[in-house]
C-alpha cells in the first residue's frame, strides 16, 4: 500500500463562535489535516476525531520541514494503520478530514492560544465548553470545505464521544459512525476533575494558572501523562519517552477544559436520534477505562432502541490503546462497515 506523505496542518477560522453557556469566542480556530481527494459530488467526506490528549495528526507522515502544530516531524499519525490508500478508511475513495478538538492544545482555540482581546494566552480564563460545542465547531469546518453531508465520523475514546455526539446533534448528516474504546456516556473511572486541578496547582511554576512565561509545568504534565499511559496499557519504557515529549507540547488548562467536557457527556437518553445513523461500536476486552460489562449493556440498550448497531469486542491485550495499537485486528471490520455506507 502506498503511504501518505507530505501532510501539513491547516487552520480553519471563524468569528464570534457562540458557546452553549452563552459566552462567545471572538475567533474560533481549528487545526486539521486532510487526506485523499474530494469527489466532484462532494459526497465522500469522512471526519476523524481524536482522544482526550491527542492531535489532528491521524495518518501519514507530515511534510519535510513541517513539524505541524504540536506534531513531531515525520511522526506517523495515531490511526495510520487504518487510514490511507487501500486501508480500512481508503483515501483512494474517501476525502478524510482529521480535526483537532476545540479546547485542545495542538493548534485549535484553547487555553494556550492567544486571546485576541488581551494579546496573551487565555490560560485559566478560557470558557467552559461541552462536547456539543466541540462538535458544533467541527460542523462549521466541515461546511466550510463544501461538505453538505459525511460518509462517517470516526474516533477512539473521546473521539468516540464526539462521534456519538455528532449522530445526536446532527442526525442523518452522516451515514455512519465508528466509535472505538469508548461509550455513549463518560465512565466513572477517570478520576475527579477537582483532584486534577489540585495536582496541576501544586506545581511550583503554577503562578495562579499563569505559567506561560514562568517555565510552564512540564514536570507535572509528564508525570500525569506517564501514569495515564500506564493505565491505558502502554509499557513503562514507551510511556516514559512518550510522556516526556508530550509534556513539552501540551497544556494543563486543556486537560481541565476537555476533562470537564468529557465529564458532562451522556447521550444515553437520546438513542432515538441514533436511528438515522449506522453505528460500529468497538471495544477492548482489556480496557481499564471502559468496562466490558458496561459496554455490552450500552450495546444492548442501543439495539433495544432500534439503533442499527454492529458491536465488536476486540480480544486485544493493549487495553485502552487497542483500537490503534492493534489496528490490524479490527481493520477488516471497519473496512466492511465503510463499504456498507455507500
Amino acid at each position: 500500500m502506498a503511504a501518505l506523505t507530505g501532510i501539513d496542518s491547516k487552520i480553519f477560522s471563524a468569528r464570534e463562535f457562540r458557546l452553549e453557556n452563552g459566552q462567545t469566542l471572538p475567533v474560533l480556530e481549528l487545526a486539521y489535516e486532510t487526506y485523499g481527494t474530494l469527489s466532484p459530488g462532494r459526497d465522500n467526506g469522512v471526519l476523524v476525531v481524536h482522544g482526550y490528549t491527542s492531535s489532528h495528526h491521524a495518518a501519514g507522515r507530515n511534510a519535510a520541514g513541517k513539524q505541524g502544530l504540536g506534531v513531531a516531524e515525520g511522526s506517523p499519525g495515531w490511526f495510520d494503520g487504518l487510514i490511507g490508500p487501500g486501508k480500512a478508511v481508503d483515501t483512494d475513495r474517501h476525502f478524510v478530514v482529521s480535526v483537532n478538538a476545540l479546547g485542545s492544545a495542538h493548534g485549535s482555540s484553547g487555553p494556550n492560544r492567544t486571546d485576541p482581546r488581551t494579546g496573551k494566552p487565555y490560560g485559566p480564563t478560557f470558557p467552559e465548553i461541552t462536547m456539543r460545542d466541540i462538535v458544533a465547531s467541527q460542523k462549521l469546518l466541515v461546511e466550510s470545505l463544501g461538505l453538505a453531508s459525511l460518509v462517517a465520523v470516526i474516533g477512539p475514546s473521546m473521539g468516540g464521544f464526539q462521534s456519538f455526539q455528532w449522530a445526536v446533534s446532527y442526525p442523518g448528516f452522516m451515514k455512519g459512525i465508528a466509535a472505538s474504546v469508548t461509550a455513549p456516556c463518560a465512565p466513572n473511572r477517570l478520576g475527579g476533575l477537582k483532584a486534577l486541578k489540585a495536582r496541576l496547582a501544586n506545581d511550583p511554576n503554577w503562578n495562579g494558572g499563569w505559567y506561560y512565561e514562568n517555565g510552564g509545568i512540564p514536570g507535572t504534565l509528564e508525570q500525569i501523562r506517564y501514569e495515564t499511559l500506564l493505565n491505558y496499557g502502554q509499557g513503562e519504557a514507551e510511556a516514559k519517552v512518550a510522556a516526556k515529549s508530550w509534556a513539552k507540547i501540551y497544556d494543563g488548562h486543556s486537560l481541565v477544559t476537555l476533562r470537564r467536557a468529557i465529564d458532562g457527556f451522556d447521550i444515553t437518553r437520546q438513542y432515538d436520534q441514533l436511528k438515522k445513523t449506522k453505528v460500529l461500536y468497538v471495544i477492548s476486552k482489556t480496557d481499564k477505562l471502559f468496562d466490558l460489562t458496561d459496554c455490552a449493556a450500552h450495546a444492548l440498550e442501543m439495539r433495544k432502541a432500534g439503533v442499527d448497531l454492529t458491536y465488536v469486542e476486540m480480544p486485544s491485550d493493549k487495553g485502552h490503546m487497542a483500537s490503534h495499537a492493534d489496528a490490524a485486528m479490527w481493520a477488516p471490520i471497519l473496512g466492511a462497515f465503510m463499504a456498507g455506507l455507500r
